[in-house]
């Protein structure tokens, strides 16, 4: 019998999600949530970009959409710029009795010793209420830096530090909340986005450090940050809108998971909107970006991970990834125990039933 799911947001992640919730027999498609009055009352087909009517309207009412009681939600409503609405939606849906697999808030793929109390707790309040489960997860923070590393690190004799690269240029990145508001690219390089305000950083990708310690079973001293960036050396357009000359367009972080002074697990991020931009920093293996997981022990790995799509281009490569990551998880989620679910305590999620003939 097919799993009652419905779809909450059909943004740029939502999107992806919800073609397959459509087209997959696996699932039978409840209700969609959108934001915008823009797309209320479109059939999901068409907002999917399928051919097809499936008699669901898309709806700005949560509790229209709750109402179809569906076994689990999707959620990739963006939870970037609205924090707070997004973790009550989230205690609203499990307190109701639905499983959640979601793309945001991105802290939730490992929130402990992340988020103060007063953010978890109503989680896994809500969760024990409705005896339900949630799992948050995508590419990055995602798969690229949980299940591939931790995979890679059950083949070692030892370990000395696992670090998780994403090398990646976001020039068709089309999103200009998180590009200019979240990211503060094309602002000026002395005005400090959302993303670089102190402690953000470990907030948002504290969640990868935290985790990858968890695997390795070792307890952090301390999580701290760093970060550098490069103005435009003139002015260009990206998917999102204008980089001016002089502002922010290339960005080079890292969260460090520190253990006697030494960075035991390290999340690294290199973003540029020109390949051109700071070639003395990391490079992608393909052309626009790739993954890459390093692991200095007994034996040592380097493991690049290339994203690419016959329907577009890496980052949309990675959306895709991002939706399927969480959608695939859906049984294995409903079938766990209440609570906030985690890559270490989730089993393989293997693609089962997703092989189609070219």
């Amino acid at each position: 019998m097919p799993i009652r799911v419905a779809q909450i947001g059909t943004g740029n992640v939502g999107v992806h999600a919800l073609r397959a919730l459509v087209t997959n027999p696996e699932f039978e498609l409840t209700g969609v949530w959108v934001s915008s009055d823009a797309k209320a009352g479109k059939d999901a087909g068409e907002l999917a970009g399928l051919d097809v009517s499936t008699g669901i309207a898309a709806t700005t009412d949560l509790d229209a959409v709750l109402a179809t009681r569906p076994q689990c939600a999707v959620y990739t409503a963006m939870a970037d710029n609205r924090l707070p609405e997004a973790l009550d939606d989230y205690r609203r849906i499990l307190a109701a009795g639905i499983n959640v697999v979601g793309s945001s808030a991105v802290f939730l793929q490992y929130p402990w010793q992340v988020i103060p109390p007063e953010m978890l707790t109503p989680l896994e309040d809500a969760a024990r209420e409705g005896n339900s489960s949630l799992f948050v997860n995508g590419i990055d923070p995602g798969f690229a830096n949980d299940l591939l590393p931790l995979a890679l690190a059950g083949t070692c004799q030892n370990v000395q530090q696992i670090r998780c690269m994403e090398i990646v240029d976001y020039a068709t990145y089309d999103s200009a909340t998180v590009m200019f508001d979240v990211m503060g690219f094309g602002k000026p390089i002395d005005e400090i986005p959302m993303l670089l305000q102190p402690g953000v950083l470990s907030l948002a990708w504290g969640s990868v450090v935290r985790q990858l310690a968890a695997g390795l079973g070792i307890e952090l001293d301390e999580v701290t940050e760093r970060y550098e960036r490069e103005p435009a050396p003139a002015d260009f357009d990206i998917a999102s809108g204008h980089i001016p000359q002089g502002s922010a367009a290339a960005l080079r972080f890292e969260v460090l998971g520190m253990v006697d002074s030494q960075p035991a697990v390290v999340l690294e991020h290199v973003t540029r909107l020109r390949e051109d931009l700071r070639p003395d920093w990391p490079q992608p293996t393909q052309p626009g970006g790739s993954y890459r997981i390093e692991i200095t022990g007994e034996p040592s790995y380097a493991v690049d991970v290339c994203v690419s799509s016959p329907n577009g281009d890496h980052n949309h490569a990675g959306l895709v990834a991002t939706a399927m990551r969480v959608v695939n998880a859906i049984p294995a989620v409903v079938a766990a125990p209440p609570g906030i679910r985690t890559t270490l305590d989730l089993p393989l999620v293997t693609g089962r039933g997703l092989y189609t003939a070219s």
